[in-house]
């Protein structure tokens, strides 16, 4: 999907919200802004993906702040939302597949850009898929050997447990993180934080620190096991964004909230629709 009119201001909103996170100094806070406004205005296009032209901000507004980790207190603001949670349903109850795939879905609306109290208000709403192709990925998934798991937002990891367990009885399932932050996607280091690494089997990461996923500069291993995969779960806006551009083959099953726009006109669902689409 390739940027559309509405991402420019989405992505200045971006630039002044990761320098303010990344420093209290604000000559250094002014001279990120300046640097990451200035890419943005050279880089966008409506012949680019968006996730390109954000991980180059996030790159520069890193570089100049010295904080390779600007949204790490949102991140642990996530997960504790999560745990909230989670002591409120019992997680192991969850045995129907289509149960633990809204599960895991409700913890898309985890978002940086959103107001942590209208998130906790998302997660007890019911919900219901405006695109629903459930049925057909389950079925492919009874003959399927590995599963790769593309997760998305640090807070989703805990609720992605259930669906991933389901999985497991039948397939291999990698679990695939950022190798670098970036905005609020978890990383191996936030899923080691979290004290929650070892209740998956088998973990992994993209060998970038990008949203969504750009397969030009992945790492060997993730796009090794990318084309090996028998079905691939993408959660979130970012992969739909980047994968969406490549053919579509049935493989990809998308899992997410479409939180702005550009996105939800894509899908052809309003926004703040959740999409579970088979592509």
């Amino acid at each position: 999907m390739k940027a559309a009119r509405e991402c420019y201001p989405c992505l200045q909103r971006l630039i002044y919200q990761a320098a303010q996170l990344a420093t209290e100094d604000q000559k250094i806070r002014a001279q990120a802004v300046e640097a990451g406004l200035k890419v943005l205005q050279e880089s966008f296009s409506g012949q680019v993906v968006t996730i390109v032209i954000a991980a180059e901000l996030h790159r520069v507004i890193r570089e100049i702040t010295q904080n390779q980790d600007p949204y790490r207190e949102m991140k642990e603001k996530e997960i504790i939302v999560a745990r909230e949670l989670c002591h409120k349903i019992d997680t192991e109850s969850y045995k129907d597949f289509i149960d633990c795939l809204k599960l895991a879905a409700k913890a898309n609306a985890i978002d940086f850009f959103r107001p942590l109290k209208a998130v906790r208000l998302d997660l007890k709403r019911a919900l219901e898929f405006t695109v629903d192709d459930s049925s057909s990925f389950q079925a492919k998934l009874k003959k399927a050997d590995r599963v790769l798991y593309l997760a998305d937002n640090a807070g989703e990891a805990l609720l992605d447990l259930p669906l991933i367990r389901l999985i497991e009885q039948s397939a291999e399932v990698t679990y695939v993180v950022k190798a670098g932050p970036v905005q609020n996607d978890i990383t191996l280091e936030d899923l080691i934080r979290s004290g929650i690494e070892d209740q998956f089997s088998r973990v992994i990461t993209t060998g970038t620190a990008t949203p969504g996923i750009d397969l030009a500069i992945a790492s060997a291993q993730f796009k090794h096991e990318f084309h090996s995969a028998d079905l691939i779960l993408a959660k979130g806006m970012g992969y739909y964004e980047s994968l969406s551009e490549l053919p579509a083959q049935g493989r990809v099953f998308h899992c997410l909230m479409a939180k702005c726009k550009p996105v939800a006109t894509s899908l052809g669902v309003p926004l703040n629709s959740h999409v579970a689409l088979l592509r």
